[in-house]
């Protein structure tokens, strides 16, 4: 069967770097919806506000006050999840394999991407997101080069939605003793791959989807934006680079500026889909920061949006989801067509 016959029944898709199936059921887009309504952030966001914690010259939560700051700015997470003043200790219960716990050491951060309060990276230009991608770059080599850092997950949960606590356009850096769930499946498959290909999976992946460009949403010399051929998210993202480098102080200056490029188109794209604030989660994976070498890793990040058919539509993980297996409606190639066909200019422009 061809895979352009998918697109009428249900079928499962293979996701090679989970190394696990994602249920797809186009058949269910037309169902009609019943459910619960999100409310869309259609608020004016004024470009300072002096009750936000993260604004120029603000006073934060703590004793702490922001500086004056006229680009990014970088401050420890005043509620941090990880600290470094913990003691290395396993601990078990009296079944030793039953009831395992570890004291987990680490740093947190966080990124404000620009004074201004009412700004996203959707209405950003490049030139003010490159500054961004630098801050980025430059953390990720601080916390690497710590001893007890094994791992550095940069991160932004985009919209109340997506359960963040503050408008001001900003992410998070989570720095771990060890390397966390997601990226360690990711570095398993990215490993099984090369030692039996002599190749790296998302290269050839990234190969393919330029090749075929029907889930391809956008791209310049150095990046695409793709929809996954196995997406779980509706409208679901990768950006691959296409030189292979492990991580995101590989980029060069060009890269760097390109990465920021991708970033603006799409996310752009997204706000205008639904001519909303787009939610979303969105966060690089790069190789672990233990002292190895790690040529399995290609760079890369994920954006998970949870929007599924307007912006007060949203996905829901629950149910089968959680019990049995992952499963979307939409296809991946409906998706990106949809994506791709949207203007890169944003709405509110």
């Amino acid at each position: 069967m061809e895979l352009n016959k998918l697109k009428e029944i249900p079928h499962r898709r293979y996701n090679p770097l989970m190394q696990e199936w994602v249920l797809v059921s186009p058949q269910r887009t037309q169902r009609p919806w019943q459910g619960q309504l999100e409310k869309p952030e259609t608020e004016a966001v004024p470009r300072y506000d002096p009750k936000c914690y993260l604004c120029p010259g603000n006073a934060r939560a703590g004793d702490a006050r922001n500086p004056t700051y006229e680009s990014t700015f970088v401050f420890d997470n005043d509620f941090a999840a990880l600290r470094l003043d913990v003691p290395r200790v396993t601990v078990t219960g009296s079944d030793s394999e039953l009831l395992v716990a570890q004291t987990e050491m680490g740093i947190c951060r966080v990124v404000c991407f620009s004074p201004r309060h009412d700004l996203t990276l959707a209405r950003m230009k490049k030139n003010d997101i490159l500054p961004v991608v630098e801050v980025w770059s430059e953390q990720y080599e601080d916390l690497a080069g710590r001893q007890e850092i094994r791992y550095v997950q940069i991160f932004e949960n985009r919209g109340a939605m997506m359960g963040a606590s503050n408008p001001h356009p900003h992410g998070q850096i989570w720095a771990n003793q060890t390397t966390p769930n997601v990226p360690r499946q990711e570095q398993s498959a990215l490993l099984e791959y090369r030692q039996r290909h002599h190749s790296c999976l998302l290269c050839e992946y990234a190969r393919l989807e330029d090749a075929e460009q029907e889930r391809v949403v956008c791209q310049n010399d150095f990046f695409l934006a793709i929809v996954p051929f196995w997406a779980e998210w509706p409208f679901e993202s990768l950006v691959l680079s296409r030189r292979h480098i492990g991580d995101i102080a590989a980029l060069d200056a060009h890269e760097r500026l390109a990465l920021a490029d991708i970033l603006q188109r799409l996310t752009t794209r997204y706000d205008n889909l639904f001519e909303s604030s787009f939610p979303y989660s969105m966060g690089f994976h790069q190789r672990p920061t233990d002292g190895e070498e790690h040529a399995e890793w290609h760079f890369h990040s994920h954006f998970f949006p949870p929007l599924l058919r307007s912006a007060t539509v949203r996905k829901f993980v629950v149910g089968y989801e959680l019990l049995a297996s992952s499963q979307r409606d939409m296809t991946a190639e409906d998706a990106a067509a949809r994506l791709r066909a949207l203007p890169e200019e944003h709405y509110l422009r």
